[in-house]
């Protein structure tokens, strides 16, 4: 005759704040690394001159 479980005993594990606290908390430091990615990226001189090769090319040529 098989063992008769009660279907809470059957669940792998357990649902509620534990799993909603690790969702939360992994959602807010994605966020403040985005945040501190823009801030860095906003911080870098833009001013700088870049040095670039000379087209070759001729328009009309």
């Amino acid at each position: 005759m098989p063992l008769k479980t009660t279907p809470k005993k059957a669940r792998q594990g357990r649902r509620g704040l534990p799993v909603l606290l690790v969702l939360v908390f992994g959602l807010l430091l994605a966020a403040v690394v985005w945040w501190g990615v823009e801030v860095y990226g906003l911080m870098l001189d833009n001013q700088q001159t870049v040095e670039t090769q000379a087209s070759r090319d001729t328009p009309g040529g």
